[in-house]
């Protein structure tokens, strides 16, 4: 594979990008919007982070970065807050007048067209298969079609591929030259679990920060919320409660569709989706599984599959719990970036062994 270079679209900190360098691709570049994601990209990864607007990037732009002479594959996770299930159930809609994240869709397919790499893959949400105002996602597969690329795309759960969360991603790949689809799952009997994950890190409380690791800290929970996971089981949620602490809204008919919310995860299995709230107790089920504390940045970050040494605080610039809680939530998680990289690798040994 040395012959092949790899560009990471809407890179982020760098969850894709560090999947496909842990399986011995050259990634030499991660672009994306966000400037905040630079430092954990560059810190942790050999390839350089650009801050660009795709959106406004040009053919001969993005193919400057390729090395002479190598072969291209385009990689990337379009922002998916527009197709997200929060997004739709919070009154979101999507159109092209109302929102124009979207676009950037169209922007990758169309970067993809213009430059011709070898292999592409897409990873987001499940909801922008099914998406038909607009034919957002139609409209992507078509161009890629009918510039010549063999396409393949399912949903898939990131546990199968020993990612400790249940997450339903939609992972396409393509290639000009021939079929290419993804790696059979690894871990779809033997799921990796909350305990295999962070059963092992130091106990804290709500508010504390590990001496050991400036990471591994929980944010601070009101009396009221003390009480309320006090009252949690294991996996249990705001059902298990006596009625003086369920709130106003989950006593109401459509609170009852919130049932993750004030929940603990289970020990002995994987934990829920990590979203851009995954450190908040009332954001879902992101109580820790024993003690009164939602989980921790590094915990998240280690359900997201981030090696433990993954660095990514900026010293000079202002911490911010919140900021970083996005960057992990919206991130690629490694392992399942690991399994694309896998089955492009697979893709590349069938056709150039044919």
């Amino acid at each position: 594979m040395d012959d092949y270079a790899v560009i990471d679209l809407f890179c982020g900190v760098g969850g894709l990008t560090h999947g496909f360098e842990q399986e011995g691709f050259n990634v030499v570049a991660g672009i994306d919007f966000d400037k905040s994601c630079q430092y954990a990209y560059d810190t942790n990864n050999q390839a350089s982070f650009l801050h660009r607007d795709i959106g406004a990037m040009s053919k001969e732009e993005i193919e400057s970065l390729f090395p002479a002479g190598s072969k291209k594959i385009l990689i990337g996770c379009a922002p998916c807050q527009p197709f997200s299930i929060f997004n739709r159930r919070n009154g979101g809609k999507i159109s092209e007048t109302n929102d124009q994240r979207w676009k950037l869709l169209s922007a990758f397919a169309d970067l993809i067209v213009k430059t011709k790499p070898e292999i592409i893959s897409m990873e987001n949400v499940p909801h922008l298969k099914g998406f038909k105002k607009g034919g957002v996602f139609n409209d992507f597969v078509s161009k890629l079609e009918s510039a010549g690329y063999h396409i393949s795309y399912e949903i898939h759960d990131a546990q199968h591929y020993g990612v400790p969360q249940r997450r339903h991603r939609l992972v396409l790949l393509g290639s000009l030259h021939g079929e290419i689809e993804m790696i059979a799952p690894t871990h779809k009997e033997n799921p990796v679990t909350v305990r295999d994950t962070i059963g092992e890190l130091q106990p804290i409380t709500a508010g504390q920060i590990a001496e050991d690791d400036t990471l591994h800290r929980a944010r601070n929970l009101t009396e009221l919320s003390l009480k309320r996971i006090r009252a949690t089981p294991e996996g249990g949620g705001w059902q298990d409660w006596d009625k003086e602490l369920v709130a106003d809204c989950h006593k109401k008919e459509g609170g009852k569709a919130f049932g993750s919310a004030y929940g603990r995860m289970n020990w002995d299995k994987v934990a829920p989706t990590m979203t851009t709230y995954c450190i908040g107790y009332n954001n879902g089920r992101f109580g820790h599984p024993e003690q009164d504390r939602p989980i921790s940045i590094r915990e998240a970050a280690l359900i997201q599959s981030f090696p433990a040494h993954y660095d990514f605080v900026d010293p000079e610039v202002d911490f911010s719990s919140g900021r970083l809680a996005r960057h992990i939530g919206n991130a690629v998680p490694v392992l399942l970036g690991q399994a694309v990289a896998k089955s492009v690798a697979k893709h590349i040994h069938k056709i150039e062994n044919a």
